[in-house]
């Protein structure tokens, strides 16, 4: 069955959706996966037992002010186990575009933007430190590979409006290390549409900027993963 629902009702739908980190009790979990198969056997659906399910992809209604014949998706896939594998592996085991869980390299990228794109193998940890990671592909339904044209920079700075609207996260703004909130923001030339977004779990697709319902999004599902961490990654990524 396929559910439709407006702009207006996400923030409640969500709310009714999500479990919250600390109701699970997932706080001080720490990263402790091994590499391989051998890694730290983990509780079923990666550590989120009593996580809600959306029965099918979720067509949301885009704001009026979003691009004609914009089409948003929402969908929660099956939560994959977060292991730990050498970086430059080829993972394809991940269920979802944007990926949304499972393998993930040992190191994480910093919560910050980025010009130039994040392999995916780290920015699939900050998923599951709790991350939202903001994605755009300009060059998707004839748009321009130059990011600094003004199609593509609208994008970018509609990201960052929606990155500033998160209220801080006092865990991290109490651990000093001038982490403001856990969001990546990254180019990604994989994803199928020109915006899209990820948290532990959950996907968002859009062909088109929609600044309320992606906002609405980030804030719904911020701070879901099972690894809550703050400490920030890096800034520079190898593939090999």
């Amino acid at each position: 069955m396929r559910a439709r629902s407006n702009r207006k009702r996400l923030g409640g739908f969500f709310a009714t959706l999500t479990v919250s980190v600390g109701a699970l009790g997932l706080v001080g979990i720490a990263c402790g996966h091994s590499s391989g198969g051998g890694g730290t056997s983990e509780p079923d659906d990666a550590g989120l037992p009593d996580r809600a399910r959306l029965p099918a992809p979720v067509h949301v209604n885009p704001s009026p002010d979003a691009s004609p014949g914009c089409q948003i998706v929402i969908e929660s896939p099956p939560v994959l186990v977060g292991e730990h594998v050498a970086i430059g592996t080829d993972i394809t085991s991940w269920n979802s575009n944007p990926p949304s869980s499972g393998q993930h390299y040992p190191i994480w990228a910093a919560y910050q933007t980025y010009t130039d794109p994040v392999p995916r193998g780290y920015y699939v940890h900050d998923l599951e430190h709790g991350a939202v990671v903001l994605l755009y592909n300009c060059a998707n339904d004839g748009g321009s590979m130059d990011a600094s044209s003004p199609d593509c920079q609208t994008i970018i700075n509609g990201l960052k409006q929606v990155s500033d609207s998160l209220p801080d996260d006092p865990l991290c703004t109490s651990a000093g290390d001038g982490v403001r909130v856990r969001v990546v923001t990254t180019p990604d030339p994989l994803i199928t549409n020109r915006v899209a977004a990820a948290a532990w779990g959950w996907t968002y697709n859009a062909t088109c900027l929609d600044i309320p319902s992606l906002t609405d999004f980030a804030k719904a599902h911020y701070g879901q993963g099972t690894e809550p961490v703050c400490a920030n990654g890096q800034t520079s990524f190898s593939t090999f």
